[in-house]
């Protein structure tokens, strides 16, 4: 059975689990975003590869792999979503990270720093100031903060916890909110970050 998103093949390398519907997932991101988001994505596949390593999704080249071993078709779309918007980063990345977005997500992280500090959780506060992704950093928040305590000290900071770990995450995830869930708490949470989705959604261009 062929699938497409839009005009965009999908082929199925390694099947799925039962419960995840290939031709659903597909009409569920033609639902949920807009084609022109999709301008830099050329092929979709899913299945298990060995690029992937301990990730479930990625975007390369213009095509984006997602692992058959996702359980529902939510989880594949959420994934197919966020990777779309690290896609755009080729086309955006100059509007996208410019000084509002990297001031803000700054902001951020030092607040951050203070909830962490008064948990009793210490790493080196200068890497609370790099935006690009630091594994070292990103360690400390999985394996010593952990996801949910990070998740209940973040709320109303970031739209997910992952968004801490790098600025080009925390766009990904915030895109992931604004199209998955409700663009008005990207907009609560992350006004700058809102004002480049719409700005992108808004590009004639595109």
């Amino acid at each position: 059975m062929e699938y497409y998103i839009y005009n965009i093949p999908v082929f199925v390398v390694n099947e799925p689990d039962e419960s995840v519907d290939i031709a659903a997932f597909c009409a569920e991101v033609e639902e949920y975003l807009p084609e022109k988001m999709l301008h830099n994505v050329e092929v979709v596949y899913i299945g298990q590869f060995r690029e992937l390593k301990d990730r479930n999704a990625m975007y390369n080249n213009g095509g984006i792999y997602i692992s058959s071993t996702e359980p529902t078709n939510f989880d594949m779309l959420e994934n197919f979503i966020h990777e779309v918007a690290h896609s755009l980063e080729s086309s955006y990345g100059m509007m996208i990270y410019d000084e509002d977005l990297i001031h803000e997500f700054k902001g951020k992280r030092a607040r951050l720093y203070h909830l962490l500090k008064g948990e009793g959780y210490h790493i080196n506060p200068l890497l609370y100031s790099f935006t690009e992704y630091n594994k070292k950093f990103d360690n400390f928040l999985a394996n010593e903060v952990g996801y949910p305590t990070l998740l209940s000290l973040t709320i109303g900071l970031f739209a997910s916890p992952y968004g801490a770990t790098s600025i080009q995450e925390y766009f990904a995830n915030g895109f992931e909110k604004y199209f998955l869930d409700n663009p008005r708490t990207v907009r609560n949470i992350s006004p700058v970050l809102y004002r480049k989705i719409e700005e992108i959604i808004n590009d004639d261009e595109a």
